[in-house]
């Protein structure tokens, strides 16, 4: 049975202290099990992980946040294209719900992509969610790429590590079209990120 899940959609500056410290734990709840360094980058009321989101749109039940997603506009380039997207991360749905097809509500930001204005959505999903994102697909919301490789910013510099940016090449690309069709997305196997990802 579906939760009954209210949806708010806010910008980043809307958002208050305690909305902070209720997604800081929200996150560290629903990342944790997947490693724990995944949940203590949101120690301390940090409620972003790399990059900080633009939109975000957070499903509350009668127990709090159920689930979240946020957005980033930016220019990204694929091959040698520079390419202004709406960045889809931070997404989680409370361990409680998973599997309650909540995730698919979340076409509520759908809307929010098309004022933005931009071409396209996209976002970079572990090959491990391949099942829970070939549901956008079959949907016919999102094309899933593979054998795209990511190069991000790390969203922090640490003097004990000799590098500043990351590739990640064993990640799913999914890809929203929203002012344009797929036809029109560049080809190319790197995509750079140029800052971290959200």
């Amino acid at each position: 049975m579906r939760p009954d899940v209210q949806w708010r959609l806010c910008w980043e500056n809307e958002l208050q202290l305690s909305d902070h410290l209720e997604l800081s734990e929200f996150f560290r709840k629903t990342y944790e099990p997947t490693g724990a360094f995944n949940g203590k980058q949101f120690e301390g009321g940090r409620s972003w992980a790399g990059a900080r989101p633009e939109v975000r749109a957070i499903g509350y039940d009668v127990h709090g946040v159920a689930a979240h997603m946020g957005v980033l506009r930016r220019y990204i380039k694929v091959g040698d294209v520079d390419l202004l997207v709406a960045e889809l991360g931070l997404y989680g749905v409370r361990p409680d719900l998973e599997g309650l097809g909540i995730g698919h509500s979340i076409s509520v930001m759908y809307p929010v992509l098309q004022q933005l204005g931009v071409p396209f959505a996209f976002g970079t999903v572990r090959q491990a969610l391949r099942n829970h994102v070939g549901r956008f697909r079959r949907k016919g919301l999102a094309n899933i790429l593979t054998g795209v490789r990511v190069r991000s910013t790390l969203p922090d510099v640490y003097p004990d590590l000799p590098y500043t940016t990351r590739v990640d090449d064993d990640v799913l690309l999914m890809v929203l079209p929203i002012g344009r069709s797929m036809s029109e997305w560049p080809a190319g196997t790197l995509i750079d990120r140029n800052g971290p990802e959200l």
